[in-house]
């Protein structure tokens, strides 16, 4: 998943570019004014220090926050008014270029923000989080409704179509267009005011949601006693305490309301009532029927969704949303996710099948339930392929599997890691460590690399990407400052931070976007972007160098006594692959097509927790199992707009991503092959947004991707 703590000047273009500006002040005594407030807030200042400079994160307070993004968001229109009215004709130097300049200082302040929001959050930077959404919106249609501004860009769009430009200017310009031109610039007056006021109202929302979210994973949270750690690993059993006692309260054990923390409880406690309660904690997040309760919040955002584009000549949120994403349309996607669907719930109910048969040998005299899952799908793995995933943890170190991903950032990238000396780069909190990424052959600095390993109180649940600055040689070369972000456990003073297969195989998928990051080869920062349903593909990809034999004869090595993971063990692994593939395709698209579907349904008086309950029996979704989201703490879709109606997107890439794993098994040089490992670089990581996604991958497959590969690679009959 990608985050990002930047702030983009135009709607939907903020999703796919990251504008770096300067600042051009009109009055010398609003300068003069700027420059006081800069000077005593951090948050606005320019970056100093090494690597071409670096956050002051060590230096960030709350207590700066407002009046950072005020006086960030007052220079940011200073820089768009002074292009807006600008005297001399349109052109793509006096115009687009300096729009891509514009509002540096409040690029500056999102940096921090993002921070403050996803990894340190706290009540008091919730209240100015929710203070400045408004206005952030009214900000933004300050923007997307100049229509100076809009002039002058549909005068370079219409000029360039006559008379094309440059491929990353005329780029950068059909983008900027599209951008404009989706989010309400051609509306008459009265329309724009209406869609102005619907943004408005969404920020809050949007806030809101995400907090009552917050709310519930860090005020759910299960003791346990000594006598019930049954099944628990002792590595889980530590961090637990560990957890407990930082809570105030020691002699017990805390099993946090995260997936990190629910996920290994739920595979491996033997206390069934346990299971249920953490299993209704996590899935009943922002559906407590209080006021932290999400769904009425849900219903208010999917109507205005609906009433704003509608203002744009369009049938349903979704019918806009995927215009320019690779699906193009709705139906796109649905028959996508449609023709896999099917397979997906078979598999489940071989699954179930399996793990009752388990259960009833074993004389539990118990019917598979949700909070079972997990669980009797641990005891069929090890009765199927004798293997047990605990032991496949001991070889699982997150230290050894850091350095994997360097080997093969190494191989695939040239890229070198090397730990920045101690103190020299500050961060936001004490776990948090920096690299620099460099060429291996010229030495070259590429950027800086921050990891935020480990799950705690304020910072939301999940894994994710983020940018503090991108790629560009637009002015002068700028490089990266990107970070990972995971919801490890931290272990117990001296213990190792052992992970799940799932969980390793997410930490390399993050990874795959600092790369794409780091890879970047673009001119202009608007390309730095990415279209949703493509963004994920890299990602994915990366996540199969994890089983590679090299990595794992390498790096998978016992925590205790260094020994190499067994062959016998590997063997396991490889042939249990395509396990539980029911559970984690089931679980995935039911969310996926549940986004879907609620973003085409009518939004009229909308009953949201019964929509989610219908749509489920529609779709003949297995009792035993729930969505991976389910509707009131989807983040993805109702925190904001990154993912709405584009979760599907984690689907499509998947294709992508199947089809281009088969090129590698097909290589002489296999995933290593340095054929093709230049040609992923050149044509799939290298040019983000600077082509179209579509025609990137034929020129690095040779034709468009197969969804018979898809079918293949999860094990499910493939359609003659």
């Amino acid at each position: 998943m990608i985050t990002s703590g930047k702030f983009k000047p135009i709607g939907l273009v903020m999703l796919c570019a990251l504008f770096l500006l300067t600042a051009c002040k009109t009055d010398q005594n609003e300068a003069k004014s700027s420059d006081t407030v800069m000077s005593d807030n951090v948050l606005l200042q320019e970056w100093s220090g090494p690597y071409g400079g670096v956050p002051a994160f060590d230096k960030m307070k709350v207590e700066d926050v407002k009046t950072a993004v005020e006086e960030g968001m007052k220079l940011a229109l200073d820089d768009i008014d002074a292009i807006a009215n600008a005297t001399d004709d349109p052109t793509f130097e006096n115009t687009i270029e300096e729009m891509e300049r514009s509002g540096k200082e409040l690029d500056r302040v999102f940096s921090y923000y993002g921070i403050m929001s996803s990894n340190v959050s706290t009540p008091e930077f919730r209240e100015i989080q929710s203070e400045l959404a408004p206005k952030l919106s009214e900000f933004q249609s300050k923007i997307n409704q100049n229509e100076k501004l809009f002039s002058r860009v549909k005068t370079v769009y219409d000029a360039s179509q006559e008379n094309p430009l440059e491929a990353d200017q005329q780029r950068v310009v059909d983008l900027t267009y599209i951008g404009f031109a989706m989010n309400g610039a051609e509306l008459d007056a009265e329309k724009k005011k209406r869609y102005a006021e619907i943004n408005k109202e969404l920020s809050t929302l949007y806030t809101n949601f995400s907090n009552n979210v917050l709310h519930d994973e860090e005020n759910y949270i299960t003791y346990l006693k000594e006598d019930q750690l049954s099944g628990l690993s002792e590595g889980y059993v530590k961090s637990a305490a560990q957890i407990a006692k930082d809570n105030g309260r020691d002699g017990e054990y805390a099993v946090t309301n995260t997936r990190s923390s629910m996920d290994p409880f739920l595979t491996y406690s033997d206390e069934r009532e346990l299971r249920k309660q953490v299993w209704t904690n996590y899935y009943s997040r922002g559906d407590n029927g209080d006021e932290y309760d999400n769904n009425e919040i849900i219903a208010k955002i999917l109507k205005l969704r609906r009433e704003r584009v509608e203002l744009l000549g369009h049938k349903n949120y979704a019918e806009w949303r995927l215009q320019d994403r690779m699906a193009k349309t709705p139906e796109n996607a649905m028959n996508l996710m449609e023709a896999v669907w099917p397979a997906a719930i078979a598999r489940v109910a071989e699954e179930v099948a399996d793990m009752q048969a388990v259960a009833d040998k074993a004389g539990d005299k118990i019917t598979i339930e949700p909070w079972d899952y997990r669980y009797y799908a641990e005891k069929v793995r090890q009765a199927k392929y004798d293997l047990d995933s605990d032991e496949v943890k001991q070889y699982l170190q997150l230290d050894k599997l850091r350095e994997a991903m360097f080997y093969v950032a190494g191989r695939l990238f040239n890229y070198n890691f090397e730990p920045v000396p101690e103190g020299s780069v500050p961060v936001f909190q004490e776990d948090v460590k920096v690299w620099e990424v460099t060429d291996k052959d010229s030495g070259d600095h590429i950027g800086l690399w921050y990891l935020d390993p480990y799950a705690r109180q304020g910072k939301r649940s999940g894994a994710w990407a983020t940018m503090y600055r991108t790629h560009t040689t637009f002015d002068g070369k700028e490089t990266v400052l990107a970070s990972n972000n995971s919801n490890f456990v931290k272990p117990a003073p001296g213990e190792a931070v052992l992970v799940s297969w799932d969980d390793a195989t997410t930490f390399f998928h993050e990874f795959g976007h600092a790369l794409h990051f780091f890879s970047s080869e673009v001119k202009y920062p608007t390309l730095n972007g990415g279209v949703r349903d493509y963004t994920e593909f890299q990602s994915q990809l990366l996540e199969r160098w994890l089983s590679t034999d090299e990595v794992i004869n390498q790096y998978l090595v016992h925590h205790e006594t260094g020994e190499p993971i067994p062959a016998e063990l590997v063997e396991k692994i490889k042939k249990a692959a395509t396990f539980n593939q029911g559970f984690s395709t089931t679980e995935y698209l039911a969310s996926a097509l549940m986004d879907m579907k609620l973003h085409l349904a009518d939004p009229s008086n909308l009953d949201v927790d019964k929509f989610e309950r219908e749509t489920l029996a529609e779709l003949k979704m297995p009792k035993e199992l729930p969505m991976r989201h389910r509707t009131p703490h989807f983040g993805h879709v109702f925190s904001g707009e990154g993912y709405a109606t584009a979760y599907y997107g984690y689907m499509w890439a998947d294709v992508l991503t199947a089809d281009a794993a088969e090129a590698f098994k097909e290589a002489s040089g296999g995933f290593y092959d340095e054929e093709l490992a230049d040609k992923l670089v050149k044509y799939l990581f290298a040019p983000r947004n600077s082509i179209d996604p579509a025609d990137a991958y034929r020129m690095f497959r040779g034709r468009d991707a197969k969804i018979e590969a898809l079918m293949r690679d999860r094990g499910f009959p493939v359609g003659k």
